[in-house]
């Protein structure tokens, strides 16, 4: 008889979930930083679209400088892995009817990669998406 792996959910993590960890946001930090931790040890399979990488590289090095901006992001790309964005993505985000098209592209990203969810703090934005969005505590809940 053959035996069943499970596979641990893939979720995409919004840019705002990784900016409140790496930013340190209060109140957001611990419940985002515990979501990426479960991410590194391997509960769940972590996302992130591949514009968010530059959007945090730009934010991180505004703040602070280009150093500290590729250690974050080397940091970040050790725990998760990235989800295209290419031409189908950004075609589907342009049809998608979303008020953000940011938020349209990283739906888009997250369909095309398989995730089972979006990690968001923004849920209501997303709520017309094909991936179920859950705030960082809901999908910590699941993985309990």
């Amino acid at each position: 008889m053959a035996e069943t792996v499970a596979r641990c959910l893939r979720v995409l993590l919004d840019v705002d979930v990784v900016l409140d960890v790496l930013t340190k946001r209060e109140p957001f930090f611990h419940d985002s930083a515990t979501l990426l931790a479960a991410c590194e040890t391997g509960r769940c399979e972590g996302l992130v679209a591949a514009h968010t990488v530059t959007t945090i590289w730009f934010l991180l090095a505004k703040h602070h400088d280009a150093s500290f901006a590729r250690g974050r992001v080397s940091d970040l790309l050790r725990i998760v892995g990235v989800a295209p964005v290419d031409d189908d993505v950004i075609k589907r985000a342009l049809v998608a009817g979303f008020p953000d098209f940011e938020d349209a592209v990283q739906m888009a990203a997250a369909l095309a990669a398989a995730a089972d969810y979006v990690a968001t703090r923004n849920l209501a934005d997303f709520s017309r998406g094909p991936v179920p969005c859950l705030a960082p505590a809901e999908l910590l809940a699941l993985l309990a």
